[in-house]
């Protein structure tokens, strides 16, 4: 790690805590516009990760997780550099939209070029500016807009380094996930820089649970990786995640008024009842059911009642043992549910 950290021209000693302005292209009311990146060092040397989030300018629990990440006491005496990203994709955030106004998807235009199409412009001024500085990431998502994801890590589960970090998390599920061209995480693997998906929630809604299992995830990396001292405090032992290694989609057999019968992290089994489509007018034989077809545990849904036909319901994720995963998504659940808090939310600590 260099004594002196640059970004967009900026030098960043150790020691130091600066909110640089990254310059983008100007929006076409020539407004200026920049990306805030926030860099925080410690006086000593050691690793350098970023934290990420709002590649879908509408994944917005990722930008409140590094809103407070960057407030915590936990980085106080850190070892190496964290650099967050709060808002990656800042055209999507201004208009509440996963994509650029280019309708690219930023997420399959990495490393991106300084000569190509705004999206590209934008994936390659975040990895020259951010990725090539660091040595570890995490990206931050949710699912798209009107689906729910279960608090899960996605993660190339053959590369050794990922996998640490994938298990440091600390999520209740692990989906071993390949890379796809185009992706931050492939560009980054390209870089030698292992980097995880934290996703959880639902695009344009903040859900506190799920801020509060990533911003745990994210310093229990961080500690696993030498940036933050382990934790002194004497907490329960942890188990290892349960691990994925396939998934499938349930889909809606007809087109019409969907009731869902199972919770989001409920234990299925193949040929189970998850719900039933309707049509709208009445008719009890316009009814069709929605059959699991696998077994396994629900990680994502749907939260739109109106569906088409052939449209994505349930994501269920295989295990070995899924019994077992129902009763950690529980535990898990009830250990970050803000109902149970006897404090008042702002106040409490820190983890």
């Amino acid at each position: 790690m260099p004594d002196i950290l640059t970004i967009a021209g900026q030098d960043i000693p150790l020691g130091s805590n600066q909110i640089i302005e990254v310059p983008l292209p100007d929006l076409y009311m020539h407004t200026s516009l920049s990306m805030p990146v926030q860099v925080i060092r410690g006086n000593r040397k050691g690793p350098i990760i970023f934290i990420s989030a709002a590649v879908h300018g509408d994944e917005i629990n990722g930008v409140e997780i590094i809103r407070r990440l960057v407030k915590s006491k936990a980085l106080k005496g850190m070892k190496g550099t964290l650099i967050t990203v709060p808002v990656v994709n800042v055209y999507g955030f201004l208009n509440q939209s996963r994509y650029l106004p280019d309708r690219r998807d930023l997420n399959r235009c990495f490393p991106g070029s300084n000569q190509g199409s705004l999206a590209g412009r934008l994936a390659n001024l975040f990895m020259t500016e951010v990725v090539q500085h660091c040595t570890h990431g995490i990206d931050l998502h949710t699912a798209a807009i009107h689906r729910d994801n279960l608090p899960q890590i996605r993660a190339d589960l053959s590369n050794p380094d990922v996998e640490g970090l994938a298990n440091a998390f600390n999520a209740p599920v692990v989906v071993n996930s390949g890379l796809i061209d185009g992706s931050l995480r492939h560009a980054c693997h390209t870089l030698d820089v292992p980097v995880i998906v934290y996703e959880a929630g639902e695009a344009l809604r903040l859900d506190e649970l799920s801020i509060r299992a990533g911003l745990k995830g994210v310093l229990s990396v961080m500690r696993s990786i030498g940036i933050l001292s382990p934790n002194r405090k004497k907490s329960k032992k942890v188990s290892e995640p349960f691990v994925a290694r396939s998934s499938t989609w349930v889909r809606a057999p007809q087109s019409g008024m969907f009731r869902m019968l199972v919770p989001m992290g409920a234990k299925v089994n193949k040929g189970d009842l998850l719900g039933v489509v309707a049509v709208p007018y009445g008719d009890d034989h316009a009814e069709a059911e929605v059959i699991a077809s696998a077994s396994g545990i629900i990680i994502g849904r749907t939260n739109m009642p109106l569906v088409n036909e052939g449209e994505a319901l349930f994501h269920i994720a295989r295990f070995n043992q899924p019994d077992e995963v129902a009763d950690n998504v529980e535990a898990f659940h009830s250990d970050l549910d803000p109902a149970t808090d006897t404090a008042v939310p702002e106040e409490q600590p820190i983890i």
